[in-house]
This record gives C-alpha cells, sequence and structure tokens, in this order.
C-alpha cells in the first residue's frame, strides 16, 4: 500500500523557467538511468524476494526513488511553467513564441506534445521502456546490478549539475546524486550479506576455465595487472591454444535422420555457388562515376 504525502521529499527551488534546461532533467525522469526506471527495479526484485530482510530494503528504496521521481519532475515542471503559461494563452507573437520554444534542443517537443509536463522520455525524447529494467531474479546478480545502476545515475546527475547556474536546482540534484551513493553503500551491505555471493546461482565454474585468462586482443598496447597475472591466473596467449580449447576439433556438428541428412545435401546442392562464373549484373549495368572497378559488359 502507498500514500502519498504532499510535501516534497526535498524542496524545490527554480530560479527562472528554461525550458531547454528542463529537456535535459528528463534524463533522470524517463530515462534508462532515471528515477522511474530506479523504482521499477527495486519495486519488482523486492516483490520476488524470498528473504525478508532485503525485501524490506528494496521496498524502502523503491519508494524513495518513487519521492525522487516526484522531486525531478517538479523540477521539470517548474522550468517548463512560464513557457507553458505563454504557449496556453499564446501571450507572444508567432514568431517570438517559436523562438523561446525551440531555443534548448527538443524543448519544443515538451511544449506542443507534453504541454510543459514531465514526460516519461529521456532527453533525446525516447519514450520510458520497461526494457530498462533488467533484474534477472537471482539476488547477487541483482545487487551487482543495483549498485551499477546507482553509480551510473550518480555520474548523470553530476552532469546535469554540472550545465546549470541555477543555485536551487543545483542544491536539489546534489540531494538526488547523494542518495544514489548511500544507496550504492546499502546495496553494497546487502550483497556481501549473502555469505557466498560470487559466483551467483547454484551450479559451480567449470575449473578448467575459471582461472583462465585469454589474451585475445594482441599487439601494441597488450598490457598486464591484476586482471591477467599472478598465481590466479593461466594466461593463454598461443593463438593455436586460444581455438578448441575443450580438446575437440572446433567444428559444429549435429547428428540427423537419414532423411534430414538427404534434404541438407539436396539444398546445399541446389544453392552451390559457381566460383568459376562472373556473372554481369545490376550494378555493372548501372555504374557511374565513383562505382570503382566492375566487370566490362560484352559488346555482342
Amino acid at each position: 500500500m502507498f500514500m502519498h504525502n504532499k510535501k516534497l521529499m526535498y524542496t524545490v527551488r527554480v530560479a527562472e523557467p528554461n525550458p531547454g534546461l528542463a529537456t535535459l532533467m528528463l534524463e533522470q525522469f524517463g530515462g534508462p538511468q532515471g528515477e522511474l526506471a530506479a523504482a521499477m527495479r527495486y519495486f519488482t526484485q523486492g516483490l520476488a524476494d524470498e528473504d525478508v530482510a532485503r525485501r524490506d530494503l528494496l521496498m524502502d528504496i523503491a519508494t524513495e526513488e518513487l519521492s525522487h521521481l516526484e522531486v525531478i519532475g517538479s523540477i521539470v515542471a517548474m522550468l517548463n511553467r512560464g513557457a507553458k503559461g505563454r504557449l496556453a494563452e499564446a501571450a507572444e507573437e508567432e514568431a517570438d513564441l517559436y523562438a523561446s520554444m525551440t531555443s534548448g534542443g527538443d524543448s519544443h517537443t515538451m511544449s506542443i506534445l507534453y504541454g510543459g509536463g514531465a514526460a516519461l522520455v529521456n532527453s533525446s525524447g525516447v519514450p520510458w521502456t520497461a526494457a530498462y529494467i533488467d533484474s534477472i531474479g537471482d539476488p547477487a546478480c541483482d545487487l551487482r546490478s543495483n549498485i551499477a545502476a546507482e553509480s551510473r545515475a550518480k555520474i548523470v546527475y553530476e552532469r546535469l549539475i554540472n550545465v546549470t547556474d541555477d543555485p536551487g536546482i543545483k542544491d536539489a540534484l546534489t540531494f538526488l546524486m547523494t542518495r544514489e551513493v548511500a544507496h550504492q553503500k546499502a546495496f553494497e551491505k546487502a550483497l556481501y550479506a549473502i555469505p557466498a555471493n560470487f559466483p551467483p546461482g547454484k551450479l559451480p565454474a567449470d575449473p578448467d576455465f575459471a582461472d583462465v585468462y585469454f589474451d585475445m586482443s594482441q599487439g601494441e598496447g597488450n598490457e598486464i595487472g591484476p586482471w591477467n597475472t599472478g598465481e590466479q591466473w593461466e594466461v593463454i596467449d598461443d593463438r593455436d591454444s586460444q581455438a578448441a580449447v575443450d580438446g575437440g576439433d572446433g567444428h559444429a556438428t549435429v547428428t540427423l535422420s537419414r532423411d534430414e541428412q538427404t534434404a541438407v545435401e539436396a539444398f546445399a546442392a541446389r544453392t552451390r555457388s559457381d566460383p568459376t562464373a562472373d556473372p554481369v549484373t545490376g550494378a555493372d549495368l548501372g555504374a557511374g562515376p565513383g562505382a570503382g572497378r566492375t566487370t566490362p559488359i560484352s559488346s555482342e
């Protein structure tokens, strides 16, 4: 059960309207790293989590993210408020009204389609989608994903803080950014409260490959670090040894019935290419300047 408190979680003080800035702020309203995505990610995880304590954590943070959504949405609404009134009441000449609407990237889209409201889109106008939610139902996986999500959100808030000189907006965004840090710490604690949290899932890794590092990208800039050196790792940099590491021949095979094999062979024979042919194609017939080399067309 949810209850709404009419007071915002953090006071929003906007110095003056700015539709262009409002468009940028939508990144944290309807964007992939935004507050709605975070709220839905943790809410759906919490519904399915079998651990009572962890479910409580997820529901607490999911609900707080909805409060953050209200804060960022209120910033968007206040930044659009002046333009909203001018557009609704046609308070300016057409040219001046058009100029004020289009001065901030896609801010005209917000004005015309959404009436200056906080739309569930990102800063480029892409609609919010549940595809942003990457939960997989394993607590160790999901908590790691949550930690990464909070980290990404913090970076977006940093960038938004850097594009405005409005002290009230900076203040509110700093609060929201700081809460990403707090949530990251909470999720890290919850992750490490699971005694065996790596690797996720139940099945163990194959010991033949769990400690192997394949040096697949070789050449200038081939570096070493703790991720590929030391007693923990067996480094394989020989090209031949990087193929068919299972000891097989490295080819894909399947066992077919006699009828299936006959059908496959017939299909292969019917669609076999003739490597000796060099036919004149449509590209040859219509070739013009810049086409490069083409097959000569016979004069006969």
